[in-house]
């Protein structure tokens, strides 16, 4: 928070699927329309449990100007300028890794779009081309949230 005045909201998580990608040397692959959303994501390199607190200037460092970076043999972290951005991106990253475990668990030969294709996909999902993702869903999520189970505000 302290590195990037634009962003106002983290998200880290260890999800299953997360976690294996950040294991996968040949890292998130743009082999659907979600992962090309990533396609300038970052990596950190693991250094262990993260009470080092050198390990802050890397990790801002090798995120740079991202809203999504990889953690090797760890997960994945999301931000934004707000909940509802990092949220967004954090959901369709977790998403696009699910893909990749998916396709890559079936043993088959892996069809890639081209790399102008993939440029151009991920141009559509900057904020400035078209909208900032997040906003327009979150307060749908939240009414959802709200008729499932309400304690998240406690």
């Amino acid at each position: 928070h302290a590195a990037r005045h634009d962003v106002g909201s983290v998200i880290h998580t260890h999800t299953r699927c997360g976690m294996a990608v950040s294991c996968m040397k040949v890292g998130l692959l743009p082999i659907t329309q979600t992962a090309m959303r990533f396609a300038d994501i970052k990596y950190h390199d693991y250094e262990s449990v993260a009470i080092d607190l050198d390990e802050q200037q890397r990790l801002v460092a090798d995120l740079g100007q991202s809203s999504a970076m990889i953690l090797r043999n760890h997960g994945l972290l999301t931000v934004g300028p707000s909940t509802a951005e990092a949220f967004n991106a954090k959901y369709w990253l977790e998403m696009a890794c699910r893909s990749q475990v998916d396709v890559m668990a079936c043993g088959v030969y892996i069809n890639f779009p081209s790399q102008a294709i993939v440029d151009k996909t991920f141009n559509l999902y900057q904020p400035h081309v078209r909208r900032p993702f997040g906003l327009m869903e979150w307060p749908a999520m939240l009414r959802y949230l709200d008729r499932r189970d309400a304690s998240y505000k406690t």
